[in-house]
């Protein structure tokens, strides 16, 4: 593969020549994003990103216009797909950006789309051979608010904690709510594991509405495990027997370490299992001429 293309609001455009500097997402952060995982060549749980983000639109009072639906974002990302020759593995990001007018009050609510694949060094999840170090972040909160669970360009308390956490030595970092409960980390939903049972925060504690946190509860679930939503303070993550981050394009990474505490990997093993057994027998996007 030569390139990897994307498309702006309907055209086609060679990836790194996409950016205005009166784009109100770089200005201010006046937009939404979601990260897809590519597996064989095609997208996946399209329905649900779209889902995330037309959500996040209503929020952010951006009118989305009636033909930017699942279907049309699919077929863009197949289209994309074939032309930068993805066969196996790839991630796509999906931007949504209110139109350029105006300093904070802006002009208008309609909005831009932005449209972008790049390949990716896997084609199935791939847990981590070595389990990633982590510690929790204390000098940003996050707030619980309408916008808690939508992935919006506003991004600089998960910038400032992935900072700390390279500076430490670390993978990653525990991201807090202000009442000290433990919502997710930089990049990631997080799942403890605790005598063969899943607990993760719940929506209402604040945390990212994660894709691929639904189909990690489902799939448990499906398999006969139990899962509770619940606060998770820090006595719990010494308490645990694991731990496990989950987002779209990695699935499942589990954490070999929080300060002194080791922990295991079966039931993230069995979980990556999971998603690969569900998504890995779809048909590439090139096979369907979509």
């Amino acid at each position: 593969m030569d390139k990897s293309y994307a498309y702006l609001d309907g055209k086609l455009l060679n990836n790194g020549e996409i950016i205005h500097s009166n784009n109100r997402s770089y200005s201010y952060g006046d937009g939404l994003f979601e990260s897809i995982r590519i597996m064989n060549g095609a997208p996946l749980n399209v329905s649900n990103h779209f889902q995330r983000l037309e959500e996040g639109a209503q929020a952010l009072k951006m009118r989305l216009p009636s033909y930017l639906n699942a279907t049309f974002f699919e077929e863009k990302i197949k289209e994309l797909i074939e032309k930068s020759g993805i066969r196996k593995g790839g991630k796509c990001k999906i931007s949504i950006d209110r139109n350029a007018g105006g300093a904070y009050l802006p002009e208008n609510s309609e909005v831009s789309y932005l449209i972008e694949v790049f390949p990716y060094e896997h084609n199935l999840f791939e847990l981590n051979q070595k389990g990633i170090e982590i510690d929790i972040y204390t000098d940003i909160r996050k707030t619980k608010n309408m916008l808690s669970g939508y992935k919006t360009k506003n991004c600089l308390l998960y910038i400032m904690a992935a900072i700390q956490a390279r500076e430490n030595g670390l993978q990653d970092m525990l991201i807090c709510n202000e009442r000290g409960g433990i919502l997710e980390s930089s990049n990631s939903n997080l799942f403890l594991v605790s005598n063969g049972v899943l607990y993760t925060p719940g929506l209402d504690e604040g945390c990212l509405a994660g894709t691929m946190r639904m189909q990690v509860i489902n799939l448990a679930i499906k398999h006969g495990m139990k899962v509770y939503e619940s606060q998770i303070l820090p006595q719990n993550l010494l308490a645990a027997d694991e731990i496990f981050l989950t987002n779209a394009v990695r699935g499942v990474t589990w954490v070999g370490g929080y300060r002194t505490k080791r922990y295991f990997n079966v039931v993230a093993r069995r979980i990556q299992s999971y998603l690969n057994d569900h998504w890995g027998g779809q048909q590439p996007s090139y096979a369907t001429g979509n």
